[in-house]
């Protein structure tokens, strides 16, 4: 597989883990596979490739059709790419961050014995992941800002699970940069990108 396949899949990671986010601060409701995948992602810290990390090329297939939907203009929602955007540039200040890495690290490898006991959407793992995301990438700017029904930003459970989606995005977002992905892509690549998309959905 080539850089830009790795890096299509890390960016498909990072647009289903925000289309998450997206409609859980919009209706209170998650789906329950790629939010499996996201979350096992931001497990999986000792991966391979990209394909390890989401545990197999079909379950980032969501993400790769939004990234061929905004690479052809066809995306639907114009908060996604903003919420992406606010991603890539947190990713920046947080790998410039040791202590802040370190603490996140430290998290994970905790958060991940429940998530071994307990399956790693269960509520308390998506508590400890929110709350870890709150101690820690929440105070680093610029600061992700998601908008949506103000009745479920007001539920503590939803509000954990969006901070544990935004982890996920983030470990995308990570990912993403170390296989080379950089915001020039797309203004200089996007026909690689593209193909490499069709290439990766067969």
């Amino acid at each position: 597989m080539s850089d830009m396949h790795e890096r299509m899949l890390a960016l498909a990671g990072l647009a289903q883990a925000l289309r998450q986010v997206r409609r859980v601060a919009e209706t209170g409701q998650a789906e329950g596979t790629v939010l499996e995948t996201a979350l096992g992602s931001v497990f999986r810290i000792d991966a391979d490739s990209p394909a390890d990390v989401y545990d197999g090329v079909p379950n980032v297939r969501p993400g790769l059709m939004l990234v061929r939907d905004y690479l052809a203009n066809k995306g639907q929602d114009p908060l996604l790419p903003k919420l992406a955007l606010a991603v890539t540039q947190l990713e920046r200040r947080f790998v410039q961050d040791d202590d802040i890495a370190g603490r996140v690290h430290e998290g994970i490898l905790a958060a991940r014995i429940d998530a071994e006991r307990l399956g790693t959407a269960h509520p308390e793992v998506l508590a400890k992941l929110g709350s870890l995301y709150a101690d820690t990438v929440s105070h680093l700017r610029p600061r992700v800002l998601v908008q949506g029904n103000p009745h479920y930003l007001g539920q503590a459970a939803i509000v954990a699970e969006i901070r544990a989606m935004l982890l996920a995005a983030l470990r995308s977002a990570v990912l993403w940069r170390q296989f080379g992905g950089s915001p020039w892509d797309f203004l200089l690549r996007r026909g690689a990108m593209a193909q490499a998309v069709e290439d990766l959905l067969g």
